[in-house]
């Protein structure tokens, strides 16, 4: 079977076909077809199946790029497995989605099917909770969401909490003052403001407390009205502090709590808030749980191997 597809010009040409073309090298060894282009035609050729699917995976990418998209290593593996599952995909909703950011990268968009159902769930519901290993972008997408929602002005603030799990003797041992124990803690949040927010004026925001970044232990007494908290690595949260987390919502306001239910901190005997309120709360209306998996790791695609051979280690 052989099937063409006509390319718009040499610029597009060299965005599908990457660097050496890499990426249609990559396409070739996934369906086992073969391609050439001549004249701004890209001829595909190989088994019908392989051939639809393959030209599936060229067509997707074209619309991502005709949206002036960047195409990475990452984008073309994921959309490669994506349509052997399924060739009727819409790959191209998700790397269409743009998550609009006050930084000189502009926007922060979702990376596979699940990242872009977290992002739909946070518009859609009040309180979200997002499951998931390490890598899946769990944090990093609520707090480019949180910083989308100031920028439209949707909240007036952000707040950004985490368990300080050593918050008892061992931390105690630590040099410095409190917010020398606890920033190390706090730390992985800040990275994410950094990466989407210009220092100055996260300093100026910080500074206003426009954003706060504070141990969970500090969310006690509080009624957070027209706000968008978000609870990081709550596997490591008690069923009180939870319990407590939760009822600090007020109006106009808007809570993401994510975590890694295998990856607690707690000590053994010790119950994770996380668990107990997937336990609670799951069919109520109004809170919404998500639950990403390997596929949806963004990071270096080891990480996705790690967590399945970790995952395989434990049935």
């Amino acid at each position: 079977m052989e099937k063409d597809i006509r390319l718009s010009n040499d610029s597009e040409a060299r965005s599908l076909l990457g660097k050496h073309d890499e990426n249609m090298k990559a396409i070739e060894k996934s369906f086992n077809i073969s391609s050439v282009l001549r004249a701004g035609i890209l001829k595909i050729t190989g088994q019908d199946e392989d051939v639809e699917k393959a030209v599936r995976v060229i067509e997707e990418l074209l619309i991502s790029i005709r949206n002036n998209v960047y195409i990475k290593k990452s984008d073309l593996n994921y959309t490669v497995k994506a349509i052997k599952e399924d060739k009727k995909v819409r790959i191209h909703d998700i790397y269409l989605e743009r998550i609009e950011v006050p930084s000189k990268r502009l926007y922060v968009t979702p990376k596979s099917k699940g990242q872009k159902a977290y992002i739909d769930a946070i518009r859609s519901h009040d309180i979200v909770f997002c499951i998931g290993p390490a890598g899946t972008g769990k944090t990093y997408l609520a707090i480019a969401m949180a910083i989308n929602a100031l920028k439209k002005k949707i909240v007036s603030r952000i707040i950004l909490a985490r368990p300080a799990v050593e918050a008892g003797e061992k931390l105690g041992y630590l040099p410095g003052d409190l917010y020398a124990k606890v920033n190390p803690y706090l730390r992985p949040m800040y990275d994410a403001l950094y990466d989407m927010v210009e220092s100055e004026l996260i300093h100026n925001y910080v500074e206003r407390g426009i954003i706060e970044v504070v141990p969970l232990a500090y969310m006690r007494g509080r009624t957070l009205n027209d706000s968008f908290i978000i609870l990081d690595e709550a596997q490591n949260s008690t069923p009180e502090q939870m319990k407590m987390f939760l009822t600090r919502l007020g109006f106009d306001s808007k809570t993401v709590i994510t975590g890694d239910v295998t990856q607690s901190d707690l000590p053994k005997e010790k119950t994770s808030g996380l668990v107990e309120a997937e336990n609670i709360l799951a069919g109520i209306q109004g809170i919404k749980f998500v639950y990403l998996k390997g596929e949806d790791v963004v990071r270096h695609e080891l990480v996705q191997e790690i967590i399945k051979a970790y995952a395989r280690t434990k049935k």
